[in-house]
């Protein structure tokens, strides 16, 4: 562990299964934390389901096997608690209230400790969800396809994460709050900002309507265009004249890269 990163020295437990968890404390132990990972006597489940990603997400963690209903699972939990910084959890409030963990019963145990908490939706804790369905709730899922990917989840990771490192620098400074609730809902809802004010849906700035800011098939792939501003939009006129269409078509990925080298244009080719 490097001692010259920000969170070296820290500790922080996660509880926490499946993606969002893991993945705030992945991005906090990059930043230094160390991280002690506790799962249920069955294990993640994406450990089972997606094995490749369990490992990079948890592969810098020590993991401990607790069974939180038992009382020696309780009394492992305590003890580790008890020398945390930071506990990180995604249960719905009343399974962790059958497991004792309260916000008062936390800070018996430690009153030092920050907690954050990952919900499905702070306005409706108690609601089972996951990603799909709050990308849906939101705006953001075409029916006729599957998201790419876990939007909310991998969001809601980013916003745990920065949710600690700010009752961390609070608790140095001072401040009373060591507890926050993300809510994977309110995250999908910040990242449908462009569908809500017309974007990204049919005709709008971003929507694909535009010449400047589209994909184009090329004779072996796919380019992204995004000459959106006036001087890339002026250069595109340039080179593609007005049918970047058809200019775009008639060219290879290779001969799009080296346009996009060449005359310093935001222009990505891809495949299928």
């Amino acid at each position: 562990m490097n001692p010259d990163l920000p969170l070296s020295g820290l500790r922080g437990l996660c509880m926490a299964a499946n993606v969002p968890g893991p993945a705030a404390a992945a991005l906090l132990a990059a930043q230094g934390m160390e991280i002690v990972k506790i799962e249920p006597p069955a294990g993640d489940m994406t450990a089972g389901l997606m094995p490749g990603w369990y490992a990079e997400m948890n592969g810098g963690f020590a993991v401990e096997t607790l069974d939180l209903r038992a009382e020696a699972g309780q009394a492992r939990f305590r003890a580790l608690l008890a020398g945390a910084d930071l506990l990180i959890s995604s249960h719905r409030p009343a399974a962790l209230a059958r497991l004792g963990i309260t916000v008062e019963a936390l800070a018996a145990v430690n009153p030092r400790l920050c907690w954050i908490e990952i919900v499905g939706d702070t306005d409706a804790p108690e609601v089972p969800g996951h990603d799909l369905t709050y990308q849906a709730a939101v705006g953001l899922v075409d029916p006729r396809a599957m998201p790419r990917t876990l939007l909310a989840d991998l969001g809601g990771a980013e916003a745990a994460a920065g949710a600690a490192a700010a009752l961390l620098l609070g608790r140095e400074r001072g401040r009373p709050g060591r507890h926050a609730r993300i809510g994977l809902r309110q995250v999908a809802e910040r990242f449908a900002a462009p569908v809500r004010h017309g974007a990204t849906v049919a005709g709008g700035l971003l929507s694909g309507a535009g010449r400047d800011y589209a994909i184009y098939p090329l004779r072996d792939g796919w380019v992204a265009c995004a000459a959106l501003e006036p001087h890339f939009s002026a250069r595109l006129t340039e080179v593609a004249g007005d049918d970047a269409a058809g200019f775009f078509a008639a060219l290879t990925m290779d001969q799009v890269r080296a346009l996009a080298e060449g005359s310093d244009l935001p222009l990505k080719p891809f495949a299928d």
